[in-house]
């Protein structure tokens, strides 16, 4: 099963995560299938490639719960039902 979650990455104590595409088998931070955006817990900055994130939900992607909280406040679900 394809899930939409979150990668770790950066130094200690300064963390960001990247929204990936991965099997959801897969270690947290392996290789992942589609990078399909950035989030930034410290500033709250996220940046999204919207078109690619409808994609993948259309074909079944399942998000993680942070990963939807992050999806509805930038409304990305709106546009899946568009």
């Amino acid at each position: 099963m394809i899930k939409l979650r979150l990668k770790r990455y950066g130094k200690k104590r300064e963390v960001s995560y990247r929204i990936v595409a991965m099997n959801s088998r897969d270690r947290r931070d392996g290789r992942p299938l589609e990078e399909l955006g950035f989030y930034n817990p410290r500033t709250d900055e996220t940046r999204l490639e919207v078109p690619a994130i409808v994609k993948r939900l259309k074909e079944g992607a399942q998000p993680t719960k942070t990963v939807q909280r992050i999806l509805e406040k930038a409304n990305v679900y709106e546009q899946l039902k568009a």
